[in-house]
């Protein structure tokens, strides 16, 4: 019997379950932690067998795998939407952050601490290479280049493996990289709640933090 054709009724269950399994692998998540989570308790609580589960997905890596990527391609495409109708570095910062405040249990997946035992496939890096391409583009539009560029600058021109095949001249790559550091370095600190009881207002800070990226 050969191989169903994509979008067969077969595919479409197949697909369907797959969505199950990792909803509650999120609830899991949520609760527990990723380094927590538990294909035999999806089984349990859809109903299903072990090994019928791993039908669906091999062992744990696949499944946070898929769970990764999801969350990347969610945040590239909320950045590429931005990008498109016309944003700016300061508004697709704030389009990151609408976007980890939605749901931090996504961001610290793929921002947070890694998995104990998990290694990320390759191909994974081909969605935080898209992220990265729209924050290098808006980096580059309306910014002229400075002569002479800075030590740091000289040293990102001469190691831009992170920035793929990007044409972004020196400055840029530095403003993007400043743009992902500073304003992670706040998302996940008001996250993972360390601004609770310190009395400020975190939009703010991450605000003026977006001013100094962005000189506006």
């Amino acid at each position: 019997m050969g191989k169903p054709d994509a979008g067969t009724p077969r595919e479409r269950y197949r697909a369907q379950v797959r969505e199950e399994i990792k909803k509650y692998a999120w609830e899991q998540i949520a609760t527990a932690g990723a380094s927590a989570l538990s294909l035999n308790a999806i089984a349990k609580q859809i109903g299903m067998s072990g090994p019928a589960l791993y039908r669906y997905f091999a062992n744990r890596d696949e499944l946070i795998t898929e769970l990764i990527k999801d969350a990347y391609r969610s945040l590239a495409d909320i950045l590429q939407d931005r990008a498109e109708a016309g944003a700016g570095l300061d508004g697709l910062a704030h389009a990151l952050r609408e976007w980890a405040l939605a749901d931090p249990q996504r961001y610290f997946l793929v921002y947070g601490t890694p998995v104990p035992g998990y290694h990320a496939p390759a191909d994974t890096t081909r969605i935080t290479a898209e992220i990265m391409a729209v924050i290098l583009d808006a980096c580059t539009a309306g910014q002229p280049p400075v002569a002479p560029p800075s030590p740091l600058e000289t040293h990102l021109d001469d190691h831009r493996v992170w920035a793929r095949q990007h044409p972004a001249p020196p400055s840029a790559l530095r403003r993007a990289l400043a743009f992902w550091t500073r304003l992670h370095g706040v998302l996940s600190l008001e996250l993972a709640g360390h601004f609770d009881g310190m009395g400020f207002d975190p939009a703010r800070l991450y605000a003026d933090e977006i001013e100094g990226v962005t000189g506006h």
